[in-house]
């Protein structure tokens, strides 16, 4: 460890030599450079902040889909479901409804039997309703 720490000061008080000793001046078109770069810097960051913001809106849609998603098959199923219950009441409405018409034929054919008399002549005769 004492070894490291010796050779950190020694490359520290290089540096600080060679930056005493004159010979890192900056050349003379570094201020334009630096103000080019930190116009740069600032045209970067107001990309990354545009990518940034589409990104979250990107993502906000997606979780937006998604739930809308899975709403849609909640309702999809209540709706089979229901659908599926209002056929069956259907069914079985039209099965009662047969059942009746086979009911009533039925005790229309037996009173149209019960009102005719055979008479002593082998005629049949309709009875009269008075």
């Amino acid at each position: 460890m004492a070894g490291r720490r010796r050779r950190w000061g020694l490359g520290l008080a290089a540096v600080a030599l060679w930056l005493s000793s004159g010979c890192a001046e900056p050349p003379e078109d570094a201020e334009a450079r630096l103000a080019e770069l930190r116009a740069e810097e600032e045209r970067m960051d107001a990309a990354f902040d545009e990518v940034e913001t589409r990104l979250l809106g990107n993502q906000a849609k997606m979780h937006l889909w998604q739930e809308m998603e899975r709403r849609h098959q909640q309702v999809s199923a209540v709706q089979c479901r229901v659908a599926d219950e209002h056929l069956m009441a259907i069914a079985k409405h039209y099965e009662r409804q047969e059942a009746k018409a086979r009911q009533l034929q039925k005790r229309r054919r037996m009173v149209a039997v019960d009102s005719t008399v055979l008479t002593s002549a082998g005629n049949r005769e309709r009875l009269s309703s008075n």
